[in-house]
């Protein structure tokens, strides 16, 4: 049965982000068709997804995978809108930049000759990574939708993300070439660092980078978390991607964050609102130092009507209040 206001398509279905939007698609209405990469030995619980829905007809499963674009076919079929979540991460240099890209480029490309052909997509909102913005920082404060990545540069420092940040960036170019050449209509959203609670099972990478103090594993904000870090409630990046969809002048790209932490601040938060936590203390955290990045702007989509409902307060506690009820702390 379809909802009111038509079927949409949210691939990377079982994703911390998709898990939010697609909560937020059903209560405002939409019937959803999420994509799950295929499970040929039926080892993956896959069964938290339905608990999302009210009822089981406005929300249904599809598998596709990325490595063939094709496979999204019957999901996009007849949908009135595409929100393409799915991605392959890799932070670690594990795969050839030329790979990596390769397949990002292919997918993505892919998904849109599926809405081409579908006939039926009003819009495309696809999600990026800021990977695709704070690659040439050049000593700015802040940093908006005209900041692009510099690939050269990138490639030049040869550091273990470097092919992950060059995939990214070719990856949304990419989207935007291609999508104007389809004549679909295509916006972008670009997420900060997200910290908040969390839907699906599987710890989300980001919430265990942002709270490795008390996880129980210092390496990831030793190496990897920034001096100052551009964050945003998962909440409202989907619901900042339904307002895009639903908001006709919106174009391009739209950065979507609301505030800035850094690792002291984290501290200060964790322990004033968890006591119980074992939070590292000031003076070993001033020894951690990371990148400082520029403040990521979301002008652009406040200036659109958007408006944010959730604070670091918020982030901290649901975040907190999701790794209790999973068992990770």
């Amino acid at each position: 049965m379809e909802s009111d206001k038509g079927t949409v398509c949210v691939t990377g279905g079982t994703g911390y982000l998709a898990t939010w939007t697609i909560t937020r698609l059903l209560e405002q209405g939409y019937s959803v068709r999420a994509t799950v990469r295929p499970d040929p030995d039926g080892k993956r619980d896959i069964s938290f997804l339905m608990n999302l829905a009210k009822g089981l007809q406005s929300l249904q499963i599809f598998r596709a995978d990325l490595d063939d674009p094709e496979s999204f076919a019957p999901a996009i079929e007849g949908c009135v809108g595409v929100f393409h979540m799915a991605a392959t991460i890799d932070f670690h240099g594990r795969e050839p930049e030329n790979v990596l890209t390769e397949r990002a480029v292919r997918g993505v490309v892919g998904i849109l000759k599926a809405c081409s052909s579908a006939g039926t997509v009003r819009r495309v909102v696809y999600t990026l990574s800021s990977a695709a913005v704070h690659g040439n920082a050049a000593g700015a404060e802040t940093m908006d939708e005209g900041f692009w990545t510099d690939v050269k540069m990138v490639r030049g420092l040869k550091t273990a993300e470097g092919p992950y940040m060059v995939s990214k960036t070719l990856a949304e170019k990419a989207v935007l070439d291609s999508g104007a050449r389809m004549g679909l209509d295509v916006v972008v959203v670009v997420p900060s660092f997200m910290i908040g609670p969390f839907l699906c099972p599987k710890l989300p990478a980001s919430i265990g980078i942002a709270l490795a103090m008390v996880l129980g594993d210092a390496n990831p904000y030793k190496n990897m978390c920034l001096s100052k870090t551009s964050v945003v409630h998962p909440d409202d990046v989907a619901r900042a991607h339904i307002y895009l969809f639903e908001h006709p002048p919106a174009k391009g790209r739209f950065i979507c964050s609301s505030g800035v932490i850094t690792l002291e601040e984290t501290a200060e938060l964790l322990s004033q609102r968890f006591p119980e936590l074992p939070v590292p203390s000031p003076s070993t955290l001033k020894e951690i130092r990371g990148y400082s990045m520029p403040r990521l702007s979301s002008k652009k989509l406040l200036d659109a009507g958007f408006k944010f409902k959730h604070g670091l307060e918020d982030m901290i506690d649901g975040a907190i209040r999701s790794c209790k009820e999973n068992g990770y702390v």
